[in-house]
């Protein structure tokens, strides 16, 4: 609430924000949709005690921006029981604020669901914060306040309204210190108050002058802090509410953020049936679209795509491989006379483990999260606290961590492979490793070179090239990698203190070729720069791909190539849903041959941009 509420109606209003109470217009369940209509405000005046609350409800007086920005639909107001979530929000010409919510699919939101349907759960409660308000009237010796600006930021099933004889709420319980708009919070306006009426003091005294020192303003802090978070807001408002310093609040951020449960991608196969599921036999249906026995054959698979298809949301441009098969181990039975009825292991590598295996970077500590669902963020704490000296009697002066995220979002690659028609005829568990492992590959290198070099071109992830500067400069033109090189690669991730974790180098054979012709201390010192040996760059592992660049131009110079230090394991690859794919039949038709285009949405975060250092001009010619 802020200080432009009038000041009789700041001494007596309760502190804290208010709440409202409404029913479930039952009329407007939609069971297909999993939506309902909610009416959640009104212009109803509420009797608070000292004064009536009546709600403007007019476009200009309520702001809806919480709500429509996506905001839940709680259980007893327990922000931890998000059950739906508000889709749109609309104000009748009857003067009732309405919002249309929509169910999820989980079991404690179907529950709920359930129990709107069928009449049990009926009220609603909104929470809301009053901006400003002015006097509209006095009767009876009691001022009524019209709310020209109030900001709801929750709706909530109730089992108990706070006053039910009335359909309206009470204020939260008294205790809870009064709450500034979010938004509105700033070092310059935020003032701190007790809703008391000032103590008077006897005439003729004088109050001792006690100089305060200036406060560090908390909840200002709090705000900034929220403002780049998901669900930020609703986390500072508690900590402000329970008085928290900003170091608490981000200690409960962390914690928060940490928390969160992960949404999988599974659509809940069970071993038997992740077992059944056949990538050869949904290829060969659409490779052959009118043979009606082929696509019968694969009703299964296709049953399974349309359910990968709803969980996440998006249409198949082919067939959807769940991710429950892309994790699967495959065994074979090994059938014989004589009742030999235990199966035996012929392979236990899934697509996910194939497809890392595709990469050098798996070699190096690279973190893969598969399975996501909706775009994540990645918390990392962007700075640290610091330490002061200072005189007896004196405290030092309150510093903070701070709270940044790596914001990762879906990105779709494409990749292809042939396949013949004959070998897709077949049902042996080797051909389903074959095609699995030989379209992991093309996979895997498409991602690996967007990991390392990415953000050329428009929708490409930006890898670690087109993050950071190149810390190492060859020259105006590029430069020969020399063993000073190498040195300054390590001492620049050193003096970042970054120097931690999984230490290695990332290059092309290009530079290696080099590296190894290169003497330490000059020609014929009989020491090269890289080594013979499993560690063989100063010490360090040193992994070599051609997803690196040798191609890059630098003034004059033509043809240079990269050189990458650095902790590997703050480089995180984020892998969506399904495993998309097409199939070809028609290009190569004279020969059999089918083509396989496969998609994935994929996307590259680095946590740290100083866990890594580069030479981006070396010279290899």
């Amino acid at each position: 609430m802020t200080s432009s509420l009038p000041q009789a109606l700041r001494e007596h209003l309760p502190t804290g924000q208010l709440k409202r109470a409404f029913v479930v217009e039952r009329a407007s369940i939609d069971e297909e949709a999993r939506t309902v209509k909610l009416a959640f405000a009104s212009e109803t005046p509420v009797n608070r005690g000292w004064f009536i609350e009546v709600l403007d409800l007019s476009r200009k007086s309520m702001r809806t921006g919480r709500l429509t920005a996506g905001a839940n639909l709680l259980c007893d107001h327990d922000t931890r029981d998000v059950v739906a979530v508000v889709e749109s929000v609309e104000i009748g010409s009857d003067k009732v604020a309405r919002a249309v919510v929509r169910f999820g699919r989980s079991v404690r939101a179907e529950e709920v669901f359930r129990d709107v349907i069928d009449g049990i759960r009926v009220n609603v409660s909104v929470g809301y914060i009053i901006h400003e308000a002015i006097l509209e009237g006095t009767k009876d010796g009691s001022d009524t306040y019209r709310v020209t600006d109030w900001e709801p930021f929750e709706l909530s099933l109730v089992s108990v309204p706070a006053d039910a004889t009335v359909g309206v709420g009470r204020s939260l319980p008294a205790e809870l210190p009064a709450v500034p708009s979010l938004p509105s919070i700033s070092p310059s306006s935020t003032e701190n108050r007790a809703m008391t009426t000032p103590e008077t003091k006897p005439a003729g005294t004088t109050a001792p002058t006690i100089e305060v020192p200036a406060q560090r303003n908390h909840a200002a802090e709090i705000s900034k802090i929220a403002a780049a978070m998901p669900g930020g807001a609703e986390l500072a408002m508690r900590s402000i509410q329970a008085g928290h310093t900003v170091e608490q609040f981000q200690a409960e951020a962390l914690r928060s953020l940490a928390s969160k449960p992960v949404p999988t991608a599974d659509i809940g196969l069970t071993q038997k049936e992740t077992r059944r599921f056949s990538m050869v036999r949904a290829l060969n249906a659409l490779a052959n679209p009118g043979d009606v026995a082929a696509r019968n054959a694969a009703a299964f698979e296709f049953e399974c795509s349309a359910a990968t298809s709803q969980k996440l949301g998006k249409a198949s441009r082919g067939i959807l491989i769940p991710f429950d098969v892309q994790k699967r181990d495959m065994v074979v039975g090994t059938p014989a006379a004589g009742g030999n009825l235990v199966a035996t292991d012929l392979m236990s590598g899934d697509f996910i483990t194939i497809l890392r295996d595709a990469m050098v970077l798996n070699t190096l500590g690279v973190r893969f999260l598969s399975g996501l669902v909706g775009n994540i963020a990645i918390p990392k704490q962007t700075g640290s606290g610091s330490a002061y000296w200072v005189a007896e009697g004196q405290a030092p002066e309150e510093s903070s961590a701070a709270i940044g995220q790596v914001a990762m979002t879906p990105k779709t690659v494409g990749a292809f492979t042939d396949i013949s028609r004959k070998l897709l005829l077949q049902s042996s568990i080797d051909v389903e490793s074959f095609v699995s492992a030989d379209l992991a590959m093309v996979l895997g290198l498409a991602i690996q070179r967007a990991a390392i070099s990415g953000g050329s071109v428009a929708n490409e992830p930006l890898g670690i090239l087109a993050k950071l500067a190149a810390s190492v400069i060859g020259g105006a033109n590029g430069g020969a990698p020399t063993w000073d090189s190498v040195v300054d690669l390590e001492t620049a991730v050193s003096v970042a203190n970054a120097d931690v974790g999984t230490l290695a180098y990332l290059t092309n054979a290009k530079v290696r070729g080099k590296l190894k012709k290169t003497f330490v201390d000059g020609p014929g010192t009989g020491e090269r720069v890289w080594q013979k040996g499993s560690e063989p760059l100063n010490g360090y592992r040193a992994a070599v791909t051609n997803a690196v660049p040798s191609n890059i131009t630098k003034g004059t110079g033509a043809n240079l190539s990269a050189l990458i230090f650095g902790n590997f394991a703050d480089l995180v690859i984020g892998m969506w849903g399904g495993l998309d794919l097409m199939v070809d039949p028609y290009t190569h038709s004279t020969t059999g041959t089918v083509r396989v285009t496969a998609l994935q949405d994929v996307d590259v975060g680095v946590r740290n941009v100083e866990s890594f250092a580069t030479m981006e001009d070396a010279e290899t010619a």
